[in-house]
């Protein structure tokens, strides 16, 4: 009996001290688990505030982009509209080009035909300045003509101007 007993207590010791040894495990596990429980707290709060940021940035990318996506197609009208501006300045021009190219052409024609003009006018005259110069000369030869003629007339006159004159004084 005493054998039993002490065996019986010896192996309630040995009970005992499993059972401390079992509740030091719990208590150490238990301390575990509250640390893991608080760092998923601390995991599902930081999960959290990160997925309220994301859905911010998300908000703020979707205005973002359609902000960029307004401005880009006003960007696009904008440059549509300039285009189409500078289109019709272009077409504007080209035609004054070929309006300036087509007065260019008919002027330097009508220059054409006022030189020709001008040539054959000059002949004209060049030619009249030299018969009106031929009958210049001849005239002028005419004239040197009389002028002897006549100078030798007004001697002749003169001598006989003299000599009735002289008869005249003779006679008184």
């Amino acid at each position: 009996g005493v054998f039993m007993y002490s065996h019986l207590q010896q192996k309630v010791r040995n009970a005992e001290a499993l059972a401390q040894k079992y509740k030091q495990q719990q208590e150490a596990l238990s301390a575990q688990l509250q640390v893991v429980y608080e760092h998923r707290s601390r995991l599902e709060r930081s999960l959290q505030k990160e997925r309220g940021e994301h859905k911010k940035t998300k908000e703020d990318f979707l205005v973002y982009k359609l902000e960029a996506q307004e401005a880009l197609n006003k960007e696009k009208q904008d440059s549509m509209n300039r285009y189409g501006a500078l289109s019709s300045q272009h077409k504007i021009l080209k035609n004054q080009h070929e309006d300036v190219k087509k007065q260019l052409l008919d002027l330097q024609l009508q220059h054409n035909s006022l030189k020709l003009e001008h040539r054959k006018t000059l002949e004209t005259h060049s030619q009249k300045y030299a018969q009106l110069q031929q009958e210049k000369d001849s005239e002028v030869a005419n004239l040197q003509d009389t002028v002897f003629k006549l100078r030798e007339e007004s001697k002749l006159l003169r001598k006989a101007h003299q000599e009735v004159h002289s008869q005249l004084l003779s006679a008184q």
